[in-house]
């Protein structure tokens, strides 16, 4: 019996990963599909292409297949199986999913292997072959107060159909869809069945728009959580009180402790972006020095240093 070399049939490496694999599948067999080719041995090649594809998208069917190949089962043109291979029954399985097809079409060296009780099923229409559109993957810019109340986006893709012979025509899709309010940096938002459209009858892909949030001036990030540097007086910090900050919802009263220090930070719950739990907002104080305008300012900033008894270095040594 004549071995079969599924990833010269592929045109793949043996060391191809899955996505590659699924690639040149999706291409060959819409190469050598029979409602599309006009080649003379397109329906012998589209069901090679099957087969090779059943083998080595199943992870522990390719291993099977690739230990065959390792330990001189293929000896040139015979296949010599190990001692009690049919009685180790091999994988007798149907993988399911994408592409099947009808086991009784495979080659004897595939029913040497897995035999034609595998399980594989041929779908209805376009000759027994149906493919899942891709999935299609989008970024998206978002402000970030339009991450907290959320908006909607109408963006072009580029796509492409199916005419009657089967053939993949460039196209432009455009959509208007809603980005939820608490969406994230980095989010991933699924639309099903907006990706490039399925073969054969078979559904379409998905359309995956990943969030990239635009960087704010006021605001720094970190999840749904976010952070405000905001500056104040130097006898706001020493005397404590209520100020005015501005968080994603509107202006909010903040009460700053007394003797308050540089870079001390303060929890607004909940005031970062909504979610379960909503984020919160934190206020990183930053104490600004007023400049001396008058001698009359000199005054009074020289009795505070004679008044107060301060070394803002006794206790770093410095």
């Amino acid at each position: 019996m004549k071995p079969v070399d599924y990833y010269d049939v592929m045109g793949v490496a043996e060391d191809a990963p899955a996505e590659q694999i699924k690639k040149a599948y999706r291409r060959l067999a819409r190469q050598y599909h029979p409602d599309v080719s006009q080649e003379d041995d397109a329906e012998e090649k589209f069901k090679q292409v099957g087969e090779a594809y059943e083998v080595l998208k199943d992870p522990e069917k390719r291993e099977e297949y690739d230990n065959l190949r390792k330990y001189g089962a293929f000896n040139g043109d015979q296949f010599n199986p190990p001692p009690d291979w049919e009685a180790q029954g091999g994988f007798r399985r149907g993988s399911g999913g994408e592409g099947e097809f009808d086991a009784r079409q495979f080659s004897d060296f595939f029913d040497a292997i897995y035999g034609r009780s595998a399980g594989f099923r041929s779908e209805p229409g376009s000759g027994g072959f149906a493919v899942r559109g891709e999935d299609v993957h989008a970024g998206v810019s978002v402000t970030l107060a339009e991450a907290y109340a959320g908006t909607t986006r109408t963006f072009s893709l580029e796509m492409h159909r199916y005419d009657e012979s089967g053939r993949a025509i460039p196209d432009v899709k455009t959509l208007k869809t809603s980005i939820p309010a608490g969406v994230v940096n980095g989010q991933k938002i699924r639309l099903r069945g907006q990706g490039q459209p399925g073969f054969g009858g078979a559904e379409n892909g998905d359309l995956f728009l990943e969030i990239n949030l635009v960087e704010d001036k006021r605001f720094v990030v970190d999840g749904r959580d976010i952070t405000l540097a905001l500056p104040i007086s130097p006898w706001e910090a020493i005397l404590g009180g209520g100020v005015e900050v501005p968080t994603l919802g509107g202006n909010v009263k903040l009460t700053i402790p007394e003797n308050a220090s540089a870079g001390q930070k303060l929890r607004l719950k909940g005031k970062g972006l909504p979610g379960d739990p909503a984020g919160d907002q934190y206020v990183v104080l930053k104490i600004v020095v007023p400049r001396i305008e008058s001698d009359e300012d000199r005054k009074l900033v020289e009795q505070m240093r004679d008044q107060i008894a301060f070394d803002p270095r006794a206790e770093s040594g410095a």
